[in-house]
């Protein structure tokens, strides 16, 4: 039989303790540490089970491959990042900032599902009904075989799963869902786990695909447990800046299917639209050549993307020169400013600089180091770059150009969108790019510096 102790354990975040305290030791919470009883092991020897011939260990070359089919959502861009669509029985956690569009998304996902002839269930433990029904009007999102529920219990939640016996279920949001099971407030991590655990357990059982919407912390993580990320089989980010109406969809972890792949979405007001080629949503839109510019092909994902690059330098007599920099990592773009001024004779330490991206989009790979230079260079000589010229490659403290990855990809999307020169080539130096890109820019001399 087994041997039971008492020991003390925090309702909010389970820590455990051999003795009582007032206060938790790991999240500091006042009064949340109670006695629970567990048993600690097993005094006598467990009796072997006899395991029937489906359940006995093979070889793994015996096994045989099931596929795994999707069926699609109606959203492309969605189905791209689960990799072809939803996995029966599969468990689906969507995370994002607040306001970022996450209920919007999935309540289009819904309705689409039932357009398509699916049952779907959408509970929100957020909103009423009305509310819900209120933004599925707006979106134009009302189908007769999606069905609405506004319940934070549980229990009453898997009531409504048996009575409607639905092929999709919408949670919004798990760490507003709380049982009568354990204690805690909903949220909590022992909640969090409970109600994820259930619902997951739900979903394999009865092969229904769920999917849950996580709050997120104010670092970005997702609020809760880690476990949370653990037990469920797709991890989707829902990521966009206010400021902006566009937004992307990347999977941090996907059991069926590849997590490099992103999803692009507009807010409108209509609700929320594909993007399915983003490719002049990041370029300027002047005709003419404007000095301080240059484009460069970034990956996001699997997807190449055109990203328009564009520098402002201005002289200037204070001692401690201003670094602006937006959508770009500006500890790169002090790194590029040093490399130039050492290896390529320009003089930037009495300029202020000012670099950006457009559209709002975040590029932060090495890939973009040359046309970043070339940007900050076409503005430092006031010489523009030609408009059919791109530029590809990591630059070194020493000056050297490094082809960034997926080079045949971005060649490929540079050439289907016009672009005559890219500069992306292998043992290059700088001062050779800078000449090159420059060679071309149109009758007006170029004067570049004598290296």
């Amino acid at each position: 039989m087994a041997r039971v102790t008492t020991n003390f354990r925090c309702t909010e975040c389970g820590w455990t303790s051999i003795k009582w305290v007032g206060r938790c030791g790991e999240c500091q919470e006042w009064g949340t540490v109670v006695d629970v009883a567990q048993q600690t092991g097993i005094l006598r020897a467990v009796t072997p089970i006899v395991m029937s011939d489906s359940r006995v260990a093979r070889p793994i070359t015996e096994v045989g491959a099931e596929s795994v089919a999707h069926w699609p959502s109606g959203i492309a861009e969605f189905d791209r990042v689960l990799g072809g669509g939803v996995v029966p029985g599969a468990a689906i956690l969507l995370s994002g900032e607040p306001g970022v569009g996450k209920s919007t998304l999935l309540l289009e996902v819904a309705s689409r599902a039932a357009a398509s002839g699916q049952r779907v269930l959408y509970v929100s433990a957020e909103e009423s009904v009305s509310q819900v029904r209120l933004r599925a009007e707006r979106t134009g999102a009302l189908q007769s075989s999606l069905y609405l529920a506004a319940e934070t219990d549980l229990a009453t939640i898997l009531g409504q799963i048996d009575q409607i016996t639905p092929q999709l279920v919408i949670v919004d949001s798990v760490q507003t869902v709380s049982s009568s099971l354990t204690d805690g407030l909903a949220g909590g991590p022992s909640q969090v786990r409970e109600v994820a655990s259930t619902l997951i357990r739900v979903s394999k059982d009865r092969n229904l695909p769920v999917l849950l919407v996580g709050h997120v912390t104010k670092d970005g993580t997702i609020a809760g447990p880690r476990l949370l990320e653990h037990l469920v089989d797709v991890v989707l980010q829902f990521e966009g800046d206010r400021q902006t109406s566009l937004r992307f969809v990347r999977a941090h972890k996907n059991r069926f299917g590849p997590t490099d792949e992103v999803g692009c979405f507009e807010m409108t007001g209509d609700g929320i639209a594909e993007v399915a080629d983003p490719s002049g949503l990041f370029l300027s839109q002047a005709r003419t050549p404007v000095s301080g510019t240059c484009v460069m092909i970034a990956m996001e994902g699997r997807r190449s993307l055109p990203v328009e690059v564009q520098a402002l330098i201005v002289k200037t007599q204070a001692p401690q020169p201003r670094r602006v920099v937006n959508g770009v990592d500006s500890s790169r773009v002090a790194m590029l400013l040093a490399v130039l001024e050492r290896r390529s004779n320009l003089t930037l330490s009495n300029c202020d600089v000012y670099v950006s991206t457009v559209g709002g989009i975040r590029v932060t790979e090495p890939g973009a180091d040359l046309a970043i230079a070339l940007a900050i260079t076409s503005a430092f000589k006031d010489v523009a770059l030609p408009v059919t010229l791109a530029a590809v490659g990591e630059i070194s403290l020493a000056g050297e150009i490094r082809p960034a990855s997926m080079s045949k990809q971005r060649l490929a999307e540079a050439t289907r969108l016009g672009f005559s020169t890219v500069i992306d080539s292998e043992a290059m130096h700088l001062r050779e790019a800078i000449r090159l890109a420059f060679a071309g820019s149109g009758t007006q001399r170029v004067d570049v510096p004598t290296f």
